[in-house]
């Protein structure tokens, strides 16, 4: 059974102004996502900006989500690390804060070849009860988790249930639906891709644009699964420019910037990360309005 199908969210961790983790601004934004339609919450991930986060910040925000959500929507909780052994300490933690599942990026930096991937899931996957998600973004880690090594880890690997594709290739995508035929679940890692991957067999989004539009992220997914594939087009290509807008800069600090204009967080982020530059805000503030979104 999917950990989740449909709309799960990426979601942004917001910090107060002297850069410490807003816990109180973390529940707000759960209680958001229950009321808007979201389904699943996917906590300290990269628009979680957890690279700069200490494990201990990382153990206490996966904790408050859970704890918020208290079992309303599900929560998978990033653990990944270019270090197995930390990933598994951070998966074995984020199992007793009670999420519902895991999101285990590939290692980062030092890299590996497909036979590490293979070993390093495959010993993540042992230290944890939890059904984990892979996490496939090449252009941040410069490692790709190949089709082929994909389904050998989903079928070698009971709790290994999912992927989460970012390469952006959707050549790629349709091979791995192909050779899996059904063993794993893929969700679209790319906001302007949802309805293509789907198209091939997807079943849903682990999405940016749903920190800000989570109805019609939601809405995109559900009217694909009923077979309103018309209205299903019509938000994707409705989001398209907004997607545009909010990978301007590096992501999150486009969304942050967003989830500020909205009056959801203060918009601060963490070095290395900066402020968005003027011109990118004013191409974002023009394209939230055109879209609609209120702020």
């Amino acid at each position: 059974m999917a950990i989740f199908k449909g709309s799960g969210v990426a979601l942004v961790t917001p910090f107060l102004q002297n850069g410490d983790v807003d816990y109180e601004g973390l529940r707000r934004l759960v209680d958001f996502h229950v009321e808007h339609k979201t389904d699943a919450i996917i906590v300290c991930g990269t628009t979680g900006e957890s690279a700069t986060q200490s494990v201990e910040e990382h153990l206490e925000s996966i904790s408050v989500v859970a704890e918020q959500a208290n079992g309303r929507i599900p929560v998978i909780a990033g653990a990944g690390s270019n270090d197995t052994n930390t990933a598994i300490e951070i998966s074995q933690e984020s199992e007793k804060c009670g999420v519902d599942g895991l999101l285990i990026v590939t290692p980062y930096y030092n890299k590996c070849t497909q036979g590490g991937l293979v070993q390093h899931y495959t010993k993540v996957a042992e230290s944890t009860d939890l059904p984990i998600i892979m996490y496939n973004v090449p252009s941040r880690t410069g490692c790709n988790i190949l089709p082929a090594t994909a389904v050998k880890i989903a079928k070698e690997v009971d709790n290994i249930v999912a992927i989460k594709e970012a390469s952006g290739n959707i050549s790629q995508v349709a091979e791995l639906a192909a050779l899996a035929n059904g063993c794993i679940d893929i969700y679209s890692g790319n906001d302007d891709q949802i309805l293509p991957l789907m198209s091939l067999g997807g079943i849903g989004v682990i999405s940016v644009t749903a920190n800000i539009i989570p109805d019609d992220t939601h809405d995109l997914c559900q009217k694909f699964f009923e077979g309103d594939i018309e209205g299903a087009r019509a938000l994707q290509l409705k989001a398209i420019e907004l997607c545009k807008a909010l990978f301007c800069e590096v992501n999150p600090i486009p969304v942050k910037k967003a989830t500020e204009l909205m009056g959801m967080t203060n918009g601060v982020v963490r070095l290395p990360l900066t402020e968005m530059e003027p011109e990118h805000t004013a191409y974002l503030e023009k394209t939230m309005r055109d879209y609609g979104i209120k702020f």
